[in-house]
């Protein structure tokens, strides 16, 4: 049943993906308006497909959260290079266009920048999608279990017995019962007492 649920969840989310992109090819990106609009429409394809595994029980259900770890550590190092990347290929002039060939000219990675302008969709899916993988879910709520605590009280024939936490009662095999004790009378076990005839 798992299995089909992720199935399910993933077949739909890449019919949405696959919506969202063919959105983005009807948008004009040859000025700055429409280059991020397509964009982010591909970044948003990616987002839907991790968040697919998401809902289709990856994480075993539960409630979903941000993971702060996963976001510093992993989604923000690739975002900033796959951003690097696609701002060296916003169209027009703006600042942030401007800085960032400047930057890659002054670190002598204009090539390489030059190269990977070639893929820009990619990087902006793979910038939906790990933002989508920085959720996580901590699973379905379990009752939590107290320690065990135990308990002694007399139960029936004066026998001892030891109750756990539930109630259920166990009775100690080596407490002896009422009258096998003997009471400091004589050595005269407590039961026949009543029977002993003094002279």
């Amino acid at each position: 049943m798992y299995g089909l649920t992720r199935a399910t969840t993933t077949l739909i989310a890449a019919g949405g993906a696959g919506l969202l992109i063919w959105f983005a090819t009807q948008i004009d990106d040859t000025h700055v308006g429409g280059f991020w609009a397509v964009y982010g429409l591909i970044a948003g394809a990616g987002l839907l497909m991790a968040l697919s595994q998401l809902l289709g029980g990856w994480t075993k259900w539960g409630w979903p959260r941000l993971s702060a770890a996963f976001l510093l550590a992993a989604f923000v190092p690739i975002a900033i290079v796959s951003l690097w990347i696609i701002l060296a290929a916003e169209p027009g002039n703006g600042w942030f266009h401007r800085h960032v060939l400047s930057w890659s000219s002054d670190l002598h990675i204009q090539g390489l920048v030059n190269d990977l302008k070639e893929y820009i969709p990619v990087f902006a899916f793979g910038i939906g999608l790990v933002f989508g993988f920085s959720f996580d879910t901590t699973g379905p709520r379990t009752a939590e279990v107290g320690p065990t605590t135990t308990t002694r009280r007399r139960g029936l024939f004066g026998r001892r017995r030891t109750t756990d936490v539930d109630g259920n009662g166990i009775a100690d095999a080596d407490e002896p019962v009422t009258r096998d004790r003997v009471v400091a009378d004589d050595g005269v076990p407590a039961d026949d007492r009543d029977r002993v005839t003094t002279p």
